[in-house]
């Protein structure tokens, strides 16, 4: 296993929240360095399984030598099918890690992290074809700005909206520095907080990383056994947002129902954590990526 290629966010409170029975059957939705399922897998005895998603071909180079793990290389919105395929119906925990990988970001040329130059790529899944590039270079004016507002939360998502359109006939916007440096005279405050914003938004639509996590959450409820639990870890608020309203009223809506309408919605998870569970400030010194993790977790109610 690599060392450095990403250290585990909260890994005390997440095996805590698994309240792990050394027999049961677990999955880790976000393998990546293999941290948590490391952690996960000494608690198991050897009849307990793990089953570990992860949609990035590099993250098999972690891959322990242990027969209890089941290594899925997909994205973990088949969550149900790959169980089913190793025929298993139920679970007694389920964590998914949301956060990208530090080795991701620090390897270049997958085109992640602002600090670097190469092609703007950012696939997680490198069977895909949808580019961050792509995305830039064929998208309307009005769905760059719809998204570069709603994933990133970027003020004059308009203004970079058009832009990138009237950029991108004459300047290729092929590289990170290229892209940067085309946008160089839009940039609003801080150029790396706002280059911070542009890219999580262009990550977060070549991914569909909003889609896959409300797939994977509608699933959770009918895989979990009673009182197994499920751990989610954010890192942004629009994923913060869609467990929280998940795990406490089994929906997406933000809004409440119509009082007068009795049709009633059963939500089968119990909230555990009132509050996200947040990393210590020892931790966030020991890693600064971790500062903006928040940490949620709901346990299936028992059949009365």
């Amino acid at each position: 296993m690599q060392q450095h290629y990403h250290i585990p966010v909260l890994l005390h409170e997440t095996i805590e929240a698994l309240n792990i029975q050394p027999d049961g059957i677990f999955v880790d939705c976000t393998f990546g360095g293999g941290g948590h399922s490391k952690a996960i897998l000494e608690r198991l005895s050897e009849n307990g399984k793990l089953v570990a998603f992860d949609q990035d071909e590099e993250a098999r180079c972690n891959l322990p030598d242990d027969p209890r793990l089941i290594f899925v290389p997909h994205n973990f919105r088949h969550l149900h099918r790959f169980l089913r395929l190793h025929n298993i119906s139920l679970v007694n925990g389920i964590l998914a890690d949301l956060g990208v990988s530090s080795h991701q970001f620090d390897e270049a040329e997958r085109g992640f992290s602002t600090r670097f130059d190469a092609v703007l790529d950012m696939r997680m899944d490198q069977r895909q074809t949808l580019t961050a590039f792509d995305v830039v270079n064929t998208y309307s004016e009005k769905q760059l700005h719809k998204l570069f507002e709603k994933y990133g939360e970027v003020t004059n998502a308009k203004t970079l909206a058009k832009t990138i359109i009237g950029v991108r006939n004459n300047t290729s916007m092929k590289t990170i520095e290229a892209f940067k440096n085309a946008l160089r005279g839009v940039v609003k405050g801080n150029p790396n907080k706002y280059f911070a914003k542009v890219f999580q938004a262009l990550r977060i639509e070549v991914n569909d990383e909003l889609g896959a996590l409300k797939e994977m959450l509608q699933q959770v409820p009918s895989l979990l056994k009673p009182r197994g639990r499920v751990v989610i870890i954010t890192f942004h608020s629009l994923e913060d947002r869609l467990v929280k309203n998940f795990f406490r009223r089994g929906t997406f809506n933000e809004t409440e129902e119509n009082p007068f309408i009795m049709a009633e919605k059963v939500n089968e998870l119990k909230v555990i954590t009132k509050k996200p569970i947040e990393p210590t400030g020892k931790e966030m010194k020991q890693n600064p990526r971790a500062r903006s993790a928040k940490m949620r977790i709901a346990e299936k109610m028992s059949s009365a």
